[in-house]
């Protein structure tokens, strides 16, 4: 395990990625624990950033392509 330092979303597919984050959302809203609400948050604001592109065209783009 020491070597594991940093987790890395290579080889998640987008199909895989998507249920991540819609998994995520679904429970946070759910169980109302801003835990989930806020690491499915802040996965799609590095994920955007990375490919600069907003929330939205993001989000679109997986749901459009799984």
């Amino acid at each position: 395990m020491e070597s594991i330092d940093q987790v890395s979303i290579n080889d998640l597919s987008k199909r895989d990625l998507l249920l991540l984050i819609k998994a995520l959302e679904f429970t946070g809203e759910n169980t109302k624990l801003e835990e989930f609400i806020n690491l499915k948050n802040n996965i799609v604001k590095e994920l955007c950033f990375l490919t600069e592109t907003t929330e939205e065209e993001f989000i679109n783009y997986l749901e459009e392509n799984c």
